[in-house]
C-alpha cells in the first residue's frame, strides 16, 4: 500500500508522507523526470553518430570461454574492456567495464541462477578495421568494427541486432573530484573485488595494452553541475564516486513491436518514447499511479522482447541501478558498411526499432536472447534467472484481503460469511494494523490476543492466513526485532556510518540491509515458530513497501548515498532490495518446515529472478474501469518477464466500485494467475455478499469457475515451473506469424488451451473476440458452439457471462465438485473436457502432487499424465521426458 490520505498518522508523519492531500491522483512533482535525473539528461544530450569509442582490435585475446578486446574513448583516453561470450542455448553475452577502475564497480549478484555454459569462439574473418567471430554451432557471427566501435550480430545472411550503431555507448569512468586531492579509499570488500576484476582484465593487458592512461581533458573539466552532488526538491544526493552512468544502444532491423520492461501501467506493446520521457525502471511507491505513463512503479525487470512474424529476440540488461529505456522506431534504409550489405536480405527499407538503455551506475552486462521462437526466448531467460516457483495449491485459490480486518471477531465473521454464502475461499489476509503498533512479527494484544487459536480455527475449515511483514522496522529500544538488528549492525547505514532511518508506517523506522547474506539468514530465522510467536504452518507472508518505501526520503524511497553491505551505495543495489526481501522471507518459510513445505510470499517490489520466490501484483490500483482494463496488459508484461504468478487487486484498492464493476472484476480476476480481493481502509466494506443476492450469485459463479479449473491452473503452473513459459500469455506467443495478434492485449491465453476476453467496459452487451489459428477451431466453454478460425467474432454478453473458448485439439482437466477450499477438493474426481481438432484429435495433461511439499522434486512423488484422444479413443500415459 502507498502513503495514503485518511490514514491515521501523526501530523508529522502525514507531512513526511508527502502531504498527499485528499485528491486521488499521483503527485508527479514527487518523482523525477529524465530532465531532472542528471545522468539521464546527460545521456540523452548525446548526439547519435558521434561515438568517441574505438575498438583496439589488435588487443584481442581469444580464450576458451570468451573474447576480450579493449575499447578506448578517444576524448578521455580511458580504456574499457569488452568481453564477449557465445552461450549455449542461442544466447550472446556482452560485458563492458573499465579496464583499470579507481575502485570496483558494482556487478549484480544473486540474479543469475548459475554462470551460463559457453560455446567455443573462433575468429572467422579479419580485414582492416573489422573482425568477425563465430559464436557457436547455431551459425551466429559477430562483426566487430574498429572505428567508430560497433558490433553487428548475424545469423547466416540475416542481421539480427546492431550494437552501438547509433554511437550512444556512454561510460562515465570513475575519477577523482577536481576540488579534492584525496580520493575516497576503497573498503576491504571493494579491495577484494578489485583484485578479482584485475585478474579478469589481466589477460587483456598481457596481450598488450594499446591504450593511453586516463588524462585530464577539456571534456572532463567541463562536468556539469550535479555530477558530484545533485538536489531534488529538499533532498541532496552526495555522490562520493562522482558520475558513474553507463548506456548503450541496440538497433533491431525488421522489428516494429517490442514488449516487456515491467512495471508500467501501460499497454502490452510498448510505445516509442520520442518527444517524451523514456520508460523508467526504478522501484518506487507511487501513490495512485496513472495509466499509460512511462513513470516507474513498484518493480523492475530490465528485459525487453522484440517480435516479428519471422522471429523473436530479447535484450536482458543486467543492472540494478536506476535505469531509463528509450524506444524509437525508424525505417531501416540506414547506410550499413559494405560488408554488411552482403549479409542483408535484399537491402531495401525494412522496419526498425532502436532501444537505448541508460543506468546510473554499475557496468554494462547484457544478454541477447536469440530465440528464434517466442517460447525459446522464454526458455533462454529462464535458463539465466530461473523459472516461476511452483506454489502450494492453496495459493491458486481465492484470497480475501482488506486494510484491515479489525480483530479476531472480524476475521471469524468474514470466514463465516464465505461459509454461509457458499463462496469458496482459501486465504484471509491481515494488513499492518494486526501488529502491535506496526511492529512486525507481533500481534496487537487487544485485537489479536489469541492468534494461534485463530489460525487453528481457520485451519479446521481448511483455510489459511497471510499476514504482512514489511521491511521498515520501528525504532523502539523495547522492540526485540529492532534491538537485535541494531546490536548486530544489520541496518542500512547513512553515508556517515550511522543507522539509516526514515519515516514509514510505524513512525521512525530503520531498514534491514537485505543485501547482507548474514542479515537475510537472520531474517529467515525470524519465521521459526518459536521466534514469530503465534504463527503456525498455515500462516504465510506478504512483503509490502519493499521498494523500499521511505515516506521522508527522496521520491518516497531511500537516499541513494546510503551504504549497504560491502560498501556499496544504495544507488547500485536499489532495484535488488525487494527481491532480497522476498528471497529471505521465502527461505524463512522453507526453514520453519525443516525444508519440507513450499512457501507462499507475495511481494510488491521485484527484479529479475523474483519469480523464484513467489507472487507479485500490480500494486495500489483504483476502482475504475480503466484500471480493470489495464490489469490485463500489466500481467501479460509481467509474464513475459518471467513473473508468471501475477494478479491485480480485485475491485480496486482505492475508491468504491459499484456492483457492476465489482462483478466484472471478479470475473476477470478469477482468470488471472493470482486471485485476491483487496481494498483501502477508507473504502466501504465489500465482501462478496454485501451487494445483494443477485450480485453475490454472480460473484459466486466466477469464484466457483476458478475452483473448477484448479487442476488446469495447477498443471499450467507446473509447465511454467519446468519450462519458463508464462501462464497468462499474449496470443502472439502461440501464433507468432499472425500479425493481427501483435497488438492485442484485451484478451489472452491461459497456458495454450483457454482463450479469455474479460468484459472491461461498463454496460457492455457484447465484445469483439479474435480467434486465431488458420485451420483451427475454438469451442465456447458454455454453449460448446464451434467456431472456425481465424475470425473476429462478436460475442453477446450478459452479467453472468464473459467470453471463454477452448482451443480445438486440447484436453482441459476440471473438478466439478467445488467445495469451500482447495484442500477440501483433494481426492475429488476429475472431468476431462476434450475439444477436438478438425482432425478429430486432442491432447492435454494433468499434474498432481500433495500440493504443498517439495516431494515432487526431491522424491519424485507426483502424478503426471498425458492425455491423447484419437480414433475415438482416449488414452493416458506418462509424458515423454523433456
Amino acid at each position: 500500500m502507498a502513503a495514503a490520505p485518511g490514514r491515521r498518522l501523526p501530523a508529522a508523519l502525514l507531512c513526511a508522507a508527502l502531504c498527499l492531500g485528499a485528491a486521488l491522483a499521483v503527485d508527479r512533482s514527487n518523482f523525477k523526470t529524465c530532465e531532472q535525473s542528471g545522468f539521464c539528461r546527460r545521456q540523452r544530450g548525446l548526439s547519435p553518430g558521434q561515438s568517441p569509442y574505438r575498438a583496439l582490435l589488435e588487443s584481442l585475446q581469444l580464450g576458451p570461454d570468451a573474447a576480450r578486446i579493449q575499447l578506448i574513448n578517444e576524448a578521455t583516453k580511458v580504456p574499457l574492456l569488452l568481453e564477449l561470450w557465445g552461450l549455449q542455448g542461442n544466447m550472446t553475452r556482452i560485458r563492458i567495464k573499465e579496464l583499470n577502475p579507481l575502485r570496483p564497480r558494482f556487478e549484480v549478484p544473486d540474479v543469475l541462477v548459475a554462470e551460463p555454459p559457453v560455446e567455443r569462439l573462433a575468429v572467422t574473418g579479419r580485414d582492416e578495421g573489422s573482425l568477425e567471430l563465430s559464436l557457436g554451432p547455431a551459425g551466429h557471427r559477430l562483426l566487430v568494427t574498429e572505428k567508430p566501435f560497433r558490433m553487428d550480430l548475424l545469423q547466416g545472411r540475416e542481421l539480427l541486432c546492431s550494437v552501438n550503431a547509433r554511437g550512444l555507448l556512454f561510460f562515465e569512468h570513475l575519477r577523482q573530484r577536481r576540488d579534492s586531492d584525496t580520493p575516497r579509499e576503497p573498503t576491504a570488500e571493494e579491495g577484494a573485488a578489485a583484485e578479482g576484476q584485475d585478474e579478469a582484465a589481466g589477460g587483456a593487458e598481457e596481450a598488450g595494452d594499446q591504450s593511453e592512461k586516463p588524462t585530464e581533458t577539456t571534456a572532463e573539466a567541463a562536468e556539469e553541475p550535479g555530477s558530484w552532488e545533485e538536489t531534488f526538491k529538499t533532498h541532496t544526493d552526495t555522490k562520493p564516486n562522482g558520475p558513474t552512468s553507463v548506456g548503450l544502444d541496440f538497433s533491431l532491423p525488421g522489428f516494429e513491436h517490442v514488449y516487456g520492461i515491467p512495471e508500467h501501467a501501460e499497454s502490452l506493446r510498448l510505445r516509442t518514447t520520442e518527444g517524451g520521457d523514456p520508460y523508467r525502471l526504478y522501484n518506487l511507491d507511487v501513490f495512485q499511479y496513472e495509466l499509460y505513463n512511462p513513470m516507474a512503479l513498484y518493480g523492475s525487470v530490465p528485459l525487453l522482447l522484440a517480435h516479428s512474424a519471422r522471429r523473436t529476440l530479447g535484450i536482458f540488461w543486467l543492472n540494478a541501478a536506476e535505469t531509463w529505456v528509450d524506444i524509437s522506431s525508424n525505417t531501416a534504409g540506414k547506410t550499413l558498411f559494405g560488408k554488411l550489405l552482403d549479409y542483408m536480405q535484399g537491402g531495401g527499407e525494412t522496419p526498425q526499432t532502436d532501444v537505448r538503455w541508460m543506468s546510473e551506475s554499475g557496468i554494462i552486462d547484457v544478454f541477447l536472447l536469440l530465440g528464434p521462437a517466442p517460447a525459446a526466448v522464454m526458455g533462454q531467460y529462464a535458463a539465466l534467472t530461473g523459472t516461476q516457483a511452483l506454489p502450494p495449491l492453496f495459493a491458486l485459490g481465492y484470497h480475501q484481503s482488506r486494510w484491515n480486518y479489525n480483530d479476531e471477531e472480524d476475521v471469524a465473521a468474514v470466514e463465516k460469511g464465505f461459509e454461509e454464502h457458499a463462496v469458496p475461499c482459501d486465504v484471509l489476509w491481515l494488513d499492518i494494523e494486526h501488529a502491535d503498533g506496526k511492529r512486525y512479527f507481533t500481534w496487537d494484544p487487544s485485537k489479536f490476543p489469541r492468534p494461534r487459536a485463530m489460525l487453528e480455527q481457520l485451519a479446521a475449515k481448511k483455510r489459511k492466513m497471510v499476514s504482512i511483514v514489511d521491511p521498515h522496522i520501528k525504532v523502539d529500544s523495547g522492540y526485540r526485532v529492532h534491538a537485535e538488528l541494531r546490536s548486530r549492525g544489520f541496518y542500512v547505514k547513512t553515508k556517515d556510518g550511522s543507522d539509516y532511518e526514515g519515516w514509514c508506517w510505524p513512525g521512525s523506522a530503520a531498514y534491514p540491509d537485505f543485501t547482507n547474506p548474514e542479515m537475510r539468514a537472520w531474517w529467515a530465522s525470524m519465521f521459526a515458530y518459536d521466534q514469530y510467536e503465534g504463527s503456525t504452518e498455515t500462516l504465510f507472508t506478504w512483503n509490502d513497501m519493499n521498494e523500499p518505501s521511505v515516506f521522508s526520503g527522496p521520491e518516497v524511497t531511500m537516499h541513494k548515498d546510503a551504504v549497504h553491505y560491502g560498501g556499496w551505495e544504495h544507488r547500485d543495489v536499489h532495484n535488488l532490495y525487494g527481491l532480497y526481501v522476498q528471497m529471505a522471507t521465502a527461505e524463512g518459510q522453507i526453514q520453519r518446515s525443516g525444508g519440507q513445505h513450499r512457501p507462499f510470499v507475495l511481494s510488491r517490489a521485484f527484479f529479475a529472478g523474483s519469480q523464484r520466490y513467489g507472487a507479485v501484483w500490480t500494486g495500489d490500483n483504483t476502482a475504475e474501469w480503466e484500471h480493470l482494463k489495464i490489469s490485463i496488459p500489466m500481467c501479460l508484461s509481467f509474464g513475459l518477464a518471467g513473473l508468471a504468478f501475477c494478479g491485480a487487486d480485485v475491485g480496486g484498492f482505492f475508491k468504491n466500485p459499484d456492483a457492476e464493476l465489482l462483478v466484472r472484476w471478479y470475473q476477470a480476476g478469477a482468470l488471472q494467475p493470482f486471485f485476491r480481493a483487496h481494498a483501502h481502509m477508507d473504502t466501504a466494506r465489500r465482501e462478496p455478499w454485501l451487494f445483494g443476492e443477485d450480485n453475490v450469485a454472480l460473484i459466486r459463479g466466477a469464484v466457483r469457475l476458478r475452483y473448477a479449473l484448479l487442476p488446469f491452473w495447477y498443471t499450467a503452473f507446473y509447465h511454467s515451473h519446468r519450462h519458463g513459459l508464462p501462464i497468462m500469455r499474449p496470443l502472439w506467443m502461440e501464433y507468432p506469424e499472425d500479425t493481427t495478434t501483435f497488438a492485442i492485449d484485451d484478451q489472452y491465453l491461459i497456458d495454450r488451451a483457454l482463450l479469455v476476453h474479460p468484459v472491461t467496459e461498463q454496460g457492455a452487451r457484447g465484445v469483439q473476440v479474435y480467434l486465431p489459428g488458420k485451420g483451427e477451431v475454438w469451442y465456447d466453454t458454455v454453449s460448446y458452439q464451434k467456431h472456425h478460425a481465424p475470425q473476429m467474432l462478436y460475442v453477446p454478453v450478459t452479467m453472468s457471462s464473459g467470453p471463454m473458448f477452448q482451443r480445438g485439439g486440447t484436453v482441459v482437466p476440471r473438478q466439478e465438485r467445488v467445495r469451500r477450499s482447495t484442500e477440501c477438493m483433494q481426492g475429488d474426481p476429475f472431468t476431462l473436457y476434450v475439444a477436438l481438432s478438425p482432425q478429430g484429435t486432442a491432447e492435454g495433461d494433468l499434474f498432481l502432487d500433495d500440493g504443498k511439499s517439495f516431494d515432487y522434486e526431491t522424491k519424485a512423488r507426483f502424478l503426471h499424465r498425458q492425455f491423447t484422444f484419437a480414433g475415438n479413443t482416449l488414452t493416458a500415459r506418462y509424458p515423454p521426458p523433456p
